[in-house]
Order: C-alpha cells, then structure tokens, then sequence
C-alpha cells in the first residue's frame, strides 16, 4: 500500500514537473522574442506577408465566386425567331413551348416591344427614331428551363423558326473554369510560401539554437532529453507563427476596408447591392491557429536536426 502510495506520488510530481517547464518555456520564449524586437519583427513580417499573399488570393476567389452565384441566377435563353417568322407562329411557338415539362416560362418579346424597350432606355433612342417605321428587331422569345439548361438550349437551337439562341451557360463554365484554375494557383502559392514561411522560421530559430549552443550541450551532458531541450525552441516557433498569422489577419482586414467602399461604388453604378466579403472570425482563428502550428513545425525541424548532430557520442 505504502509503495502504491509512493508511485502515485512520484507519478504526480512529474506530471507536476512537465507541466512547469511547458509553462515556464512558453513565458521565456515570449521574453526571448521580446528581447529582440527588431529581429523579431522582421521574422514576422516576412511570415505575414508570405501568409498573406494566397490568403488574399482565397478572399478575392471567393468574393468573385459569389458574384458568379448571384449572376447565375438568371438563367434565362433567349430565342431570337428569324424575320420571316409571323406574329400569329412567333405565339403558336411561344404557347408550344410552355407546355414542355423542361421549360418553367415563355416571355413572348414582339417586335413592336422590343423596340418600345429599346426607345424607353435612352442610349440608343436617337438610332432607333433614325430607324423610322422599319423594324428591324425580330420576334424574341425568353425561356426559363426547368431542367437541364444545356439540354433545353440544344432543343431550342433545334427550332426551324430559331434565328439565333443565346445563353449564358458557355460563359459561365468559362468562369467556373478559370475560378477553378485560380483555386489550384492559390493551393500552389500557399504551399511555396507556407515552405517559405517555414523556412523564415526555422532560421530564426537556427540563430537562436546557435546563441545557446552551450548551454544546450551542458543539459546533453547532464542527461536532459530531447523533448526538455527542444520544447523552448517549439514555443518560440509558435509565437512567430501566431504573431504573423495575426498579423497577415490583420493586413487583409485593412485591404478588404480599404476596398470595400470603391467596390461598393462601382457595383452601384451597375446596379448591384454586391458587397465585399471580408475575414469572419472562425476563419481568422483557423489562420493564426495554423500559422502557430507552422511555427511550432519549422521549429521542430530545425531543433531536432541540430540536436541529432549535437548529441553527445555513448548517450
């Protein structure tokens, strides 16, 4: 009973101990950080813009996908009938293809219509009274599927009255290609710079392992193990990566402010109500959360290549 009591003991005391120095290296390393402020800045500049370069790309691929959401709302084709099509078959037409189950709606856009349309907007009301009576618009008719779009505007291409058929779908697989491309460019870019921020890390930490390099073989000599010699380092890594992530947080934030009212501005010119989307909270924590972690690893590759070529020999 007595020795149950003493292993419990000793079991709680270290548990005790390594808590104290996980406390005590994550202080120190802060003042070490401090104690360097020029350094220390510099390393974290170079972390947050390297950071900040594919994050902003993420934020303006993202902002430009929701644009294209908003456009891909309307997803109606326009069938511009030849101009030998008559008036009563141009609405014979029209009622035909509102009875399809693939079509939601047929807006039937007479010539006369169109060119009242055309007159009503302004820019082009002197050409259009130059025109005089000719009308030379033909009949148009707007369809909004109810199925598959690229489907519905085969069949209509089909039509012997179809003159011309417009949609919009090509265009916006277009867009939805270069998004993807710009997607696989931002995953490329934060890859090199994350190796880039790393590496910057790793250096820094290199420099310091350097400055404390005897200090380092007298633990080795003593018998500390690599985990207490290498957890300092580790949190000294972590803060310069969370350091940075807030600091590349905090520069998108100020470029999304900066932005955000000319944007607003000129989609009001187009009469839009598109806004940009800045930096939710969830997603600046996952970015300073990941910036610590990649701190914590440079670290944790520079310190244990140091401490595999510094250990001393029969240990």
């Amino acid at each position: 009973m007595a020795e149950d009591n003493l292993r419990a003991a000793g079991a709680g005391s270290g548990l005790g101990t390594w808590f104290d120095h996980h406390l005590y290296s994550l202080v120190a390393s802060l003042g070490r950080v401090f104690r360097k402020p020029g350094a220390a800045l510099l390393t974290v500049s170079v972390m947050a813009l390297a950071l900040a370069l594919p994050l902003g790309l993420w934020l303006v691929l993202g902002n430009v996908e929701r644009l294209a959401g908003n456009v891909e709302r309307s997803r109606e084709i326009s069938v511009f009938l030849r101009q030998d099509v008559a008036d009563a078959r141009a609405a014979a037409l029209a009622g035909e293809l509102r009875a399809r189950s693939n079509i939601a709606g047929v807006v039937h856009v007479t010539p006369e219509q169109g060119l009242a349309s055309l007159r009503e907007g302004g820019a082009l009301a002197g050409i259009v009274d130059a025109v005089g009576e000719d009308n030379p618009l033909p009949h148009l008719l707007v369809v909004t599927p109810a199925g598959d779009e690229l489907m519905v505007a085969g069949s209509l291409e089909q039509l012997p009255e179809a003159e011309q058929v417009q949609h919009d779908v090509r265009w916006r697989e277009r867009l939805d290609g270069w998004l993807r491309f710009g997607g696989r460019v931002s995953w490329v870019l934060a890859v090199l710079l994350g190796l880039g921020a790393l590496l910057v890390v790793g250096n820094t930490v290199r420099l310091d392992i350097q400055s404390r390099r005897e200090e380092i073989g007298v633990l080795q000599l003593l018998g500390a193990t690599d985990g207490f010699i290498r957890r300092p380092f580790l949190y000294l890594g972590a803060w310069y990566g969370l350091a940075a992530g807030a600091l590349a947080v905090a520069l998108l934030g100020l470029a999304a402010l900066a932005l955000r009212e000319p944007l607003a501005t000129l989609a009001a010119s187009y009469g839009s109500s598109f806004a940009l989307s800045g930096i939710d909270l969830p997603w600046a924590l996952a970015v300073i959360a990941g910036a610590s972690l990649l701190g914590w690893l440079g670290a944790g590759l520079v310190t244990g290549h140091f401490l595999r070529q510094t250990r001393p020999t029969g240990l």
